[in-house]
């Protein structure tokens, strides 16, 4: 087995050296990470993104025009582009629903309180998905997160954060409607999605 197919020090107690947000940038502005590499920092660590199939860019095209809103609105949609969440984790999110504009912009990524929805969409990374990230962005208290499955054509619906956890999950499949609960007024047809 190969380095990246174990690791072995996930399995034992050893300190480990977390990376800042700042850190993290500086990593890319001097060269360390390529602006093309395939990662991002959640809890201090790079965690590499899986590679986007043709149906994973399809559907992240599909929402992009479903849930874009209107222009010179109150909210702004962010697609596979970083959100702060403290200072060691900025996930990149497949869509990203934020206020704006958000205390900072231009010059600082959305944060928590800026964030009215996160869309993460999965195949080879739905365990994940639904799991760790699921409890990274409820510690950071988004307030709603989906998890488009494409292996069900299954929309994971994530609310009420609370410790760590979401406290109100469905599941949702076509014909039914998705409400964005920050957005009063903001549907989406779950068969849109997949279509």
């Amino acid at each position: 087995m190969g380095i990246s197919e174990v690791d072995i020090l996930s399995r034992h107690p050893v300190p480990r050296h977390r990376l800042t947000v700042a850190q993290y940038r500086r990593m890319g502005e001097i060269g360390i990470l390529d602006e093309d590499e395939r990662v991002e920092l959640l809890e201090g660590q790079l965690v590499a993104m899986s590679p986007i199939g043709p149906r994973h860019a399809f559907v992240v095209g599909t929402l992009t025009i479903l849930l874009m809103p209107p222009r010179g609105g109150p909210v702004r949609l962010l697609v596979q582009n970083p959100v702060t969440l403290d200072d060691g984790s900025e996930p990149q999110p497949d869509i990203a629903l934020v206020s704006h504009p958000w205390p900072g912009s231009p010059n600082t990524h959305p944060g928590p309180r800026d964030i009215h929805l996160l869309v993460e969409v999965a195949d080879s990374s739905l365990e994940f998905d639904l799991r760790a990230k699921a409890n990274i962005y409820a510690r950071a208290a988004i307030r709603e997160y989906w998890v488009i499955d494409l292996t069900t054509d299954t929309v994971h619906v994530h609310r009420a954060p609370s410790g760590g956890t979401y406290r109100a999950t469905a599941e949702v499949r076509a014909p039914a409607m998705l409400d964005i609960e920050a957005l009063p007024g903001a549907t989406v047809a779950a068969a849109a999605i997949f279509a």
